[in-house]
């Protein structure tokens, strides 16, 4: 069975791939979203990102995850099957965007938090510029989908995309070019996560190294004042 047929006889699709790689618990869905593009369409246009920095959760046996303490009607997308979209409002303002993984129940989703505009450019900048406060510079092309608020303003993400699928429309996920090296991934503790979750032994973020789109890495504060006593 080749990896280009999928052992259909014909060319794999974005489609195929996505609903392959996503059915997998999300520590192992991750990485393989390492280099993917992943792209969101509007009235306005489409921007695509190659992605360079995700995070998984694993529902109910992770601490971290909004899913932990079961459904509720914000966090019912994350209990659909894989390859659904989940979209919360972070800290009131930024719209962040997870993929589901896994079977249905599951709730295991990965986080996409940083990405290489690599069409629509200008797009995401005119949607930075409208937020951006007055007095601050304009971001330098790596910056423009750095975190995942900022990549989610990239794309134009919209809470309504919460249940959508990530292989329908406004949406498209394709492999990547090249897969990632294995070598090339770098996995650590997840970023400004309360203990347990963001407990080193939660090391389920995962970047391509030395890419200059992937965030910096925070510890939450209460892991900042633990270091320091």
């Amino acid at each position: 069975m080749s990896a280009e047929s999928g052992g259909t006889g014909r060319p794999s699709t974005g489609n195929d791939w996505a609903a392959r790689e996503l059915a997998r618990p999300a520590v192992e869905s991750a990485p393989l979203l390492l280099g993917a593009l992943l792209t969101r369409r509007d009235a306005e246009g489409a921007v695509t990102v190659r992605i360079t920095e995700v995070e998984a959760y694993e529902g109910a046996r992770d601490p971290g995850s909004h899913a932990y303490r079961g459904p509720t009607p914000r966090t019912r997308p994350m209990f659909e099957a894989a390859g659904h979209v989940y979209v919360y409002r972070s800290y009131g303002i930024h719209l962040c965007l997870n993929l589901v993984c896994g079977h249905r129940g599951a709730a295991a989703g990965c986080l996409v938090r940083a990405g290489e505009v690599v069409e629509g450019e200008d797009l995401a900048r005119r949607r930075r510029a409208a937020v951006r406060r007055p007095g601050t510079v304009e971001p330098r092309s790596r910056d423009l989908a750095r975190g995942p608020g900022n990549l989610g303003l990239a794309l134009g993400v919209r809470l309504e995309d919460s249940g959508r699928r990530v292989d329908e429309p406004p949406f498209a996920l394709h492999p990547p070019a090249v897969p990632v090296a294995r070598d090339l991934i770098v996995r650590g503790p997840r970023v400004g996560l309360a203990l347990p979750g963001g407990a080193p032994a939660f090391d389920w973020r995962f970047s391509i190294a030395a890419d200059p789109t992937v965030s910096r890495y925070t510890a939450h504060r209460s892991h900042r004042d633990a270091d320091a006593e």
